[in-house]
Order: C-alpha cells, then sequence, then structure tokens
C-alpha cells in the first residue's frame, strides 16, 4: 500500500462512512467486507433470526399479522435463552411489546437478542425487530420490542435453577 493511501486512510479512521467511499474505490474486491463491517443493524445484540415476511403471514390489507411478528420474536428469544442457558427453556412471560410500525408482505425480517436479566430459573431477554424493506440496500428501520421471560426446565419439566458459569 502507498504511503498517500495509508496517509488518507489514517486521517479518515475517525469517519468511517468517508472511508468506506474511499475504500470502496480504492479496493474493490474488498467492499464487501466493509459493507458488512458498517451494517446499520444494531450492536451489541445477538442476529437470532432473519426470514421473509411472506403472503400467508398476512392480513386482507397486505400488513403481517401481528401474532406472526410475536411468534418469530418468540422463536427467536428462546433459541436465544437456549443458547446461554444450555437448557430447555420456555417462554413465560411477554412484556412491553411495542409495535412501533408495520411489517409488509416481501420485509426482510430480523429479530435481535440481548440479556435483560438472569434470575435464579428465569431470563428475560430483550428483543427488537428489524425489517429491511428494500434487500438491494442497507436500510433498516425497527419496527417491534418487546421482553420475553423464559424459564428454565429440568428433564420432568420442572422449573430448575440456571448455572451459567
Amino acid at each position: 500500500m502507498t504511503s498517500r493511501i495509508q496517509d488518507k486512510i489514517n486521517e479518515q479512521q475517525k469517519s468511517p462512512l468517508i472511508l468506506a467511499g474511499f475504500f470502496v474505490l480504492a479496493f474493490p474486491d474488498q467492499a464487501f467486507k466493509l459493507q458488512q463491517m458498517n451494517t446499520p443493524y444494531p450492536e451489541n445484540k445477538h442476529a437470532s433470526l432473519r426470514t421473509l415476511a411472506m403472503p400467508a403471514d398476512a392480513n386482507p390489507s397486505g400488513d403481517i399479522f401481528g401474532g406472526w411478528i410475536m411468534s418469530q420474536m418468540d422463536i427467536a428469544g428462546a433459541s436465544y435463552a437456549r443458547n446461554i442457558t444450555k437448557m430447555r427453556v420456555v417462554t413465560v412471560a411477554v412484556e412491553a411489546m411495542t409495535f412501533h410500525l408495520p411489517v409488509f408482505i416481501g420485509d426482510e425480517v430480523s429479530c435481535y437478542c440481548e440479556t435483560q436479566r438472569i434470575g435464579k430459573t428465569s431470563i428475560s431477554v430483550h428483543i427488537e425487530t428489524w425489517v429491511r424493506r428494500d434487500r438491494l440496500t442497507d436500510e433498516v428501520i425497527k419496527v417491534t420490542e418487546a421482553v420475553y421471560t423464559f424459564v428454565a426446565l429440568d428433564k420432568d419439566r420442572k422449573p430448575t435453577a440456571i448455572n451459567i458459569g
């Protein structure tokens, strides 16, 4: 790499979006890797599910049923909780469910999870649902969020202590 290019990169270290345009022009074969690094999706959250909203999931007006979104969030949260606890988990509560915007047929739906609290037998997971309406861009919109609580079960399907360690 020439010193001119290295100097330009050093100057732009505090502005990754400006650097992104320069980087793509200077190194087009690496553009895809840069695009992955500068994703607009939530940081510090675990991507637990990605799917497409299909016509079978919609009402006659073309909006996706809220129950379908809740079920996708439940699947994502349970998978995440099981991965954290390494135990069988079941949903026991959904708190603060907020539908910010509608989801439409064809939207790419992604659920992101973050541990909110771990109790003796339960784990609370904050789940955000984001959509990408135009799959040719990186523009994403947060459409729904909630806190789901899962309880860990033993082999007899009774609540059991969570031991993370």
